[in-house]
């Protein structure tokens, strides 16, 4: 059975992306956030929600599989792409879902150009990929505090244990 189409058609082809923002974009601001959601837990869903209500359109580039198992390790990610890019499609926060292969998202974020950048709490602004060539276009870059307690890593030590 073939997921709905409406699930389907959030997630963009990276080549494609910039095409579909913009005749969005007029009076709307894009919002950017990135990673692995590899198991997606409430502090995903949190951070997601609340990346969203800090624009009107929020474009989540997410992680290859290739590229989380250079950022995590060869057992990582437990579930798939296409897998993981569907359930956050899922989510009403999340307006697009785009994959990268690289280690960064640097090249995405310059071909979206979004108005707000955001990342979790553990990466400073500074640190924050991307933030250079946001901040010069205008926009803004921020770093929202994690919900307490949850983690992939630590939910997959979790289930190990069991």
């Amino acid at each position: 059975m073939r997921p709905v189409a409406s699930l389907l058609s959030k997630i963009a082809p990276r080549d494609e992306l910039p095409g579909l923002l913009a005749p969005l974009r007029p009076g709307r601001k894009v919002v950017f956030t990135n990673g692995c959601f590899d198991l997606l837990h409430p502090g995903h869903v949190d951070l997601l929600a609340r990346a969203r209500a800090l624009g009107d359109i929020l474009v989540l580039g997410l992680n290859s599989d290739a590229s989380v198992r250079g950022l995590k390790g060869p057992t990582r990610p437990v579930v798939p792409f296409e897998d993981r890019a569907l359930v956050l499609a899922g989510l009403a926060s999340v307006d697009f879902v785009t994959m990268f292969d690289e280690p960064t998202p640097l090249a995405l974020i310059e071909a979206v150009l979004p108005d707000v950048l955001v990342k979790g709490g553990d990466w400073p602004v500074a640190s924050i990929v991307g933030r250079e060539a946001v901040e010069a276009a205008g926009g803004t870059v921020k770093s929202l505090p994690l919900l307490p307690g949850f983690s992939t890593t630590v939910l997959i030590e979790r289930i190990k244990s069991l």
